[in-house]
């Protein structure tokens, strides 16, 4: 918001908030708030810190659909309800050349201020206490002057920006807190309908790509195949010349009784082989080609028939875009006000008591688990695909898992360090050397029904590592 637009909300607010008692913060997003307010009425006080566009006006909502699109609330949001409920908001002023607003409430040891900063990179809002030392913080501020324990400063006039298209000569008459909220509701809209068209062409793009490449992939096994017909003719001219076959070196020379004059024709075998031998495996080669043939054509079939839809469907996305129909892409891609949970991985990893934290000498983290239980939980719960797995090769013991979040390679050091935790908490640790499997996590599986703890390995590689507790840190 611009020096204008501030200067005429302020009093809007100050009217209808001053005397009330702060409720509740209730948050809308990352950086968007919105503050509760009781007395003659329950009133509502929208605050976004934005880098852009930075925003502040009344709005009026149900508290039951508030609670609908709040969202986890971060650690100021509990600190500003805490610090401020129950207080009766005393005073509202805008600081003069600042896009500044200070909030006053009553305290007993003095007053307690909420500033709120709408200036571009530094749009933050601070909880002061009666000295006007920083209490906490919405973000982390751009400046040390504006750091936890620290008297208040304005930002520096650098930071402030004015990125906000809304302006005052474009403004209709009344009340502003209705006109703005109206404003940044229709941009928020069309910035859904954006993202969610945005998405639907991402999803379908990338079906059509998976689906591709799925094709590809059985046509190239159906190549791989070979000819089953080819394979039968070659098999039953073995058998049929078994008395007659001459050999020449890989090969073995027939003649071809299904053509006329029946030519000699050079066929294929290993010189270890006889004649009968090299007959039977061809019957194999045929019998596999004609079995994956039938499979392979029946995937093709279906494949055809999901890329033709999945091309009737980015059809449909462009005629929904021509049209605007927001509710045909939240069909595809989930409504916009969904917000994202914690994935279970996560909440596991903190979860479980099972599982010892280590920081390898790169400073990469090394989880191992503990009971047998507690490896499952490790290895299928929290770990993530890209991770490195590892356990001792001949001994029971504890799963490890190298964490690698950012994907990088793992450095050799911090591979023996793992494994030697590996070989470390196994039965094997009495041993002057020890075995490690490792691999990444995505090649490790769950056999049905198994024990906890068993698991089966897809592909992996083994280090010889002494069965020692390295140099890690423990968390």
């Amino acid at each position: 918001m611009n020096e204008q637009l501030i200067q005429r909300i302020v009093p809007e607010i100050r009217d209808a908030l001053l005397g009330l008692r702060f409720r509740e913060a209730f948050q809308l997003g990352e950086q968007r708030f919105a503050l509760a307010f009781d007395g003659d009425g329950f009133r509502l006080l929208f605050i976004g810190i934005e880098t852009i566009e930075p925003r502040i006006y009344l709005i009026e909502r149900r508290l039951r659909d508030l609670k609908k699109l709040k969202t986890n609330p971060s650690k100021f949001t509990v600190d500003l309800t805490k610090s401020l409920e129950g207080r009766e908001l005393i005073g509202i002023e805008k600081e003069e050349a600042e896009r500044v607003i200070e909030f006053q409430f009553r305290s007993l040891a003095g007053s307690i201020s909420l500033m709120v900063q709408l200036t571009g990179k530094s749009a933050n809002m601070f909880v002061l206490d009666s000295n006007r030392r920083i209490v906490t913080a919405a973000k982390k501020p751009n400046e040390d002057e504006q750091s936890i324990g620290m008297v208040y400063k304005f930002p520096s006039l650098s930071d402030i920006d004015d990125n906000d298209e809304l302006r005052r000569s474009e403004l209709p008459s009344g009340t502003l807190s209705q006109i703005l909220d109206k404003h940044y509701l229709c941009q928020e809209a069309e910035t859904d309908y954006e993202r969610l068209a945005a998405a639907a062409r991402k999803k379908c793009r990338n079906e059509l790509s998976k689906l591709r490449r799925l094709m590809k992939n059985l046509e190239t096994d159906l190549e791989h195949h070979g000819d089953a017909k080819l394979w039968k003719r070659f098999g039953d001219l073995l058998l049929a010349s078994q008395s007659t076959a001459v050999r020449k070196d890989s090969f073995i020379l027939v003649k071809d009784l299904f053509q006329e004059n029946a030519p000699l024709i050079e066929i294929e075998a290993d010189p270890n082989e006889s004649v009968a031998e090299a007959a039977q495996r061809y019957f194999r080669k045929y019998i596999k080609a004609r079995n994956g043939a039938a499979e392979i054509a029946s995937r093709l079939e279906t494949v055809q028939k999901k890329i033709e839809a999945t091309e009737r469907l980015r059809e449909d996305i462009e005629a929904a875009v021509r049209s605007t129909d927001i509710a045909f892409f939240e069909s595809i891609v989930g409504k916009s006000n969904e917000t994202k949970r914690p994935s279970k991985k996560v909440q596991v990893k903190w979860a479980s008591k099972g599982i010892r934290s280590f920081t390898s000498s790169d400073g990469f983290e090394i989880l191992v688990g503990k009971k047998a239980v507690d490896n499952d939980v490790l290895s299928f719960k929290v770990a993530n695909s890209r991770d490195t797995w590892m356990h001792a090769a001949d001994y029971p013991g504890s799963h490890v898992v190298i964490r690698n979040a950012d994907r990088k390679d793992i450095p050799q050091k911090t591979l023996i360090e793992g494994a030697q935790l590996a070989a470390f908490y196994s039965q094997g640790n009495k041993q002057p050397k020890a075995a490690v499997n490792y691999t990444l996590k995505k090649f490790v599986n769950k056999p049905k029904g198994s024990s906890p703890g068993l698991v089966r390995l897809a592909s992996f590689k083994t280090i010889l590592v002494a069965p020692i507790f390295p140099n890690v840190s423990p968390k």
